[in-house]
């Protein structure tokens, strides 16, 4: 899966790895939910740099479509809870 971090770039993912980021993403939407300033940037940055360490990063010049969009590490709480769903930043 091609992931994109807004303002970084493109990785991209194994499968296998989604049981992981789907953990850290549960407890970002608990964090965003409860106005959870602190935890929400913790958090954050915990789930894109699992993103960064796992995924394989695609040459500055490719376009490939993206699957999934995170956001911003500088992005704010009341930025990220405008682009999540019901599942978080990360379906399933």
């Amino acid at each position: 899966m091609i992931v994109r971090i807004m303002g970084e770039g493109q990785v991209r993912l194994a499968d296998g790895h989604f049981t992981e980021l789907n953990r850290l993403d549960d407890e970002l939407l608990a964090e965003v939910e409860k106005g959870d300033g602190p935890g929400f940037r913790r958090t954050l940055a915990a789930l894109l740099a699992r993103v960064r360490e796992l995924g394989d990063p695609l040459p500055d010049d490719s376009l490939e479509p993206s699957e999934l969009i995170l956001p911003a590490a500088e992005a704010t709480l009341e930025e990220v809870r405008d682009m999540l769903s019901d599942d978080g930043l990360i379906p399933g």
